[in-house]
């Protein structure tokens, strides 16, 4: 291990997202330093490959519990055991001081950011840090400037690019050149799936590596590390219960659980004991991990129809009250309704649409809080109904058959009255309204698409009976 200490172009109490606002935004830090002293190490030597630089320095002793309980090494990484688990491609990586460019994809709070530093650090590379929020192309060039100067005196830059979703493909595009000759290892952090957020020329340069929530565990040996260290005060102070409740409701966020500990630690006296209490009014309830136009918006929703679709209430009422809790519009959540009426229950319960449907009117007409009532109701409706998808496979059947062999004709004694030829045999003038004149096109006669099965046994009998009637 050298003496050398990674050089961040900001101080680390300066990385908080929670400090953005579109009125104030932060103040961006700019190097102010001269070439020479930005890259002059006061005559230490530059590590080797594969060594890593002294631990970055600590963040002020003002700066958030969550900054200051930030891990500097991969054993003090919490976390992501399948990712960094003994072998595993991007241990190996970060081990051998020899990153590659990379996308880490995760949700809020999972390490995204720390991961990028650890990396940065065990390789000995400088490190530098945009927000896309903030940044544009400008930023860029002026962090591969850097980069191309540092790497004419030997020392390597690790670029980390937060919410790299939020840029646009020009912008993605000019990271191309410094990404593809190695100038920079470029570090993306996104919430959204890269591979619909992110250019595929980035992504071919790059390994995506996916993060998972931290686990209530996870959570809790964070939470237990910043009382044992005493950052957050007297450790006797503060109940086991309410680091706990921390580690449980805040979703795997290490972030929030962190921030609400510190709060909660503020608003407790000396003499007092920091309960679960005091935490659950830090916190202001659950934070849900879910975003109306992201990965989690569709995943809940595809949960939820796939428990209404497998006939358990109880799962459906679950994925309907995250939703619901996380802000989702009930229009939304309507429209699967009614869509999954016909597809999953069709003609098995034809009042299922209808059940659906007054619902979307509910919606419509009543609104939340109250619609949240009828969503229930429909839910658990269209959960316990019998399923059929007997609709689904015949439309699609029809027209899968319209797709390879093309649209025929209908016969002439089909078409309207000014282009009829031939007569038509009016059903109503025989015994049980049944004529058995062909009703499809010469080239279609005899084609079957709807198949009910036993869960349409009404509409299958009677099937049966028409085709018979009709001398099929």
């Amino acid at each position: 291990m050298g003496s050398q200490r990674v050089q961040y172009r900001r101080p680390i109490a300066n990385f908080s997202k929670s400090a953005r606002c579109p009125k104030h935004p932060p103040i961006r830090h700019r190097d102010t330093t001269t070439m020479e002293s930005l890259f002059d190490d006061a005559g230490s030597a530059q590590p080797q490959d594969g060594q890593a630089d002294a631990a970055p320095p600590k963040p002020a002793a003002g700066a958030p519990l969550a900054a200051r309980m930030r891990p500097a090494t991969l054993a003090e990484f919490v976390g992501q055991r399948r990712l960094l688990g003994e072998r595993s491609a991007l241990r190996l990586a970060i081990e051998s001081g020899r990153p590659h460019s990379m996308i880490l994809h995760g949700p809020p709070g999972s390490g995204k950011t720390t991961l990028a530093r650890i990396i940065a650090h065990a390789s000995g590379a400088a490190f530098e840090e945009e927000s896309a929020v903030q940044a544009g192309r400008a930023e860029v060039r002026a962090v591969i400037e850097r980069a191309r100067q540092r790497r004419a005196l030997g020392r390597a830059t690790v670029f980390f690019l937060d919410e790299i979703h939020r840029f646009n493909k020009a912008q993605q595009d000019a990271l191309l050149p410094a990404v593809e000759e190695g100038l920079v290892t470029l570090i993306g952090a996104t919430t959204e799936n890269p591979y619909f957020e992110v250019n595929s020329a980035l992504l071919s340069r790059a390994r995506v590596y996916e993060l998972e929530a931290l686990t209530a565990a996870d959570v809790l040996t964070l939470l237990r590390r910043a009382t044992e260290r005493g950052e957050v005060g007297d450790p006797a102070r503060i109940d086991d219960d309410a680091l706990a409740y921390a580690a449980q409701w805040t979703g795997g966020d290490a972030r929030a659980a962190l921030g609400g500990l510190e709060l909660a630690a503020r608003a407790t006296g000396a003499d007092e004991r920091l309960t679960v209490e005091r935490i659950a009014d830090a916190l202001q309830g659950r934070l849900i991990g879910y975003d109306r136009a992201g990965d989690n918006h569709y995943d809940t929703i595809s949960a939820w129809i796939k428990a209404t679709r497998g006939s358990d209430p109880d799962a459906s009422l679950y994925y309907l009250a995250v939703m619901l809790e996380a802000g989702e519009d009930p229009r939304f959540i309507v429209r699967r309704m009614v869509i999954l009426a016909s597809e999953d229950i069709g003609n098995a319960d034809p009042q299922a649409l209808t059940v659906a449907t007054a619902t979307a009117a509910a919606v419509e007409h009543v609104g939340l809080p109250e619609a949240e009532f009828a969503l229930a109701q429909c839910a658990i409706y269209l959960s316990l109904a019998p399923k059929s998808d007997a609709a689904k496979r015949a439309v699609r059947a029809a027209r899968a058959h319209v797709r390879e062999n093309g649209a025929q004709p209908p016969p002439g004694y089909l078409r309207s009255s000014t282009r009829a030829e031939g007569n038509y045999d009016y059903p109503h003038e025989h015994p049980g309204h049944l004529s058995p004149q062909e009703l499809l096109p010469p080239a279609v006669a005899g084609a079957s698409f709807y198949q009910p099965d036993d869960a349409e046994a009404v509409r299958r009998d009677r099937l049966e009976a028409i085709r018979r009637g009709r001398g099929r």
